[in-house]
């Protein structure tokens, strides 16, 4: 496609204004926000993909896309690859975010946007603890990153999911946690340790009181699901919806002009699980992700059903737990070595 040709009489009007630059245009802003939104992708796709294809435009000097076409796109994802020398995943995710853009956006039907060649990713292996270490890991931490460090090894969560706990998602009783909106939209059960129950129920306490003080200040609400909100107002100033890992410092919502808590930042979490790695003197590299596939590994090894784990761990397809079929602590296919078979003593 020549990149010069004028834009398509087809194309809707409020899209055919050239963005300046710095900017894409207001109108072509609003537009990818809103169809992002009806499709209810979540808040970091949503930031993920305006980053996309901001960088995209910027790429080929603020352009209207209506303007761009294969070659560009193909000429971009080629200048990721090679010069930036990004991951195939992150390539993938770049040309996810203008196959939104022209498809859904600029609502382009042409034979080649079905014709991008997606990069292949690579298959790791994940990293996974030893029973030891995620012990040891964990006696180096405190306070609550530690608290939160032992439900991502104690219920396999990812950490944005423990972060955005709140008090109502806790069943003692029942001994589950309910994970709302994660990764994918399913929402799932997933294990409340017993052993966490005294920790967790005095951080519910200094959650109550919080909330208590916050509401004397006029800062007692907290972010809801839009939908919900519009339905129940007044469920933002209750205790069950308080985030259980709330953040130390109130911020001012525009919006609603009042303020509000945010839950603990997961950059807090990671660095002192950072920390942690370096003082157990550990020469994996270890991330808050790792504890989640330790979680997964050592139920294998203790001989839980991988389709329980599958439920467990919120996998659509049990081809994606089948991984840590591959980490468990017998070696690879659960076979012994020869050499271990015969006496200790080396030829």
């Amino acid at each position: 496609m020549d990149s010069s040709r004028k834009p398509s009489s087809s194309a809707p009007a409020h899209l055919c204004t050239t963005a300046q630059p710095e900017q894409w245009g207001p109108s072509l802003r609003d537009a990818f926000r809103s169809e992002i939104r009806l499709r209810h992708l979540s808040q970091s796709t949503e930031k993920s993909y305006v980053a996309w294809v901001r960088r995209y435009l910027r790429f080929h000097e603020f352009q209207h896309p209506i303007r761009l076409g294969k070659p560009e796109v193909e000429r971009f994802l080629s200048h990721l690859a090679v010069e930036g020398k990004v991951a195939a995943s992150t390539q993938n995710q770049a040309l996810a975010a203008l196959l939104f853009l022209y498809r859904n956006v600029l609502h382009t039907k042409l034979d080649w946007l079905d014709n991008l060649v997606r990069a292949r990713r690579s298959q790791h292996v994940p990293i996974v603890l030893s029973r030891a270490e995620a012990r040891a890991v964990l006696s180096a931490m405190t306070g609550l990153p530690k608290l939160q460090a032992q439900l991502l090894y104690g219920a396999g969560l990812r950490l944005l999911e423990c972060a955005r706990l709140r008090v109502k998602d806790l069943d003692f009783d029942a001994g589950r946690l309910t994970i709302r909106e994660p990764k994918g939209g399913r929402d799932r059960v997933a294990l409340l340790p017993r052993s966490l129950h005294e920790s967790l129920r005095a951080q519910l306490a200094v959650v109550q009181a919080l909330h208590a003080k916050d509401l004397t200040q006029c800062a007692g609400n907290v972010e809801l699901p839009a939908a919900f909100r519009r339905k129940n107002p007044s469920a933002e100033n209750q205790l069950a919806w308080q985030w259980l890992f709330p953040a130390t410092r109130t911020y001012w919502h525009e919006p609603t002009k009042r303020h509000r808590r945010h839950h603990l930042h997961q950059t807090v979490t990671q660095r002192a699980v950072r920390s942690a790695a370096t003082a157990a003197q550990l020469t994996k590299r270890i991330t808050c992700h790792t504890f989640r596939h330790s979680f997964a590994t050592h139920l294998l090894e203790s001989g839980t059903d991988i389709r329980t784990i599958q439920e467990l761990l919120g996998h659509r397809s049990v081809k994606t737990t089948m991984i840590y079929t591959h980490v468990l602590n017998r070696g690879p296919f659960g076979v012994q070595s020869p050499l271990d078979r015969t006496d200790n003593s080396l030829p």
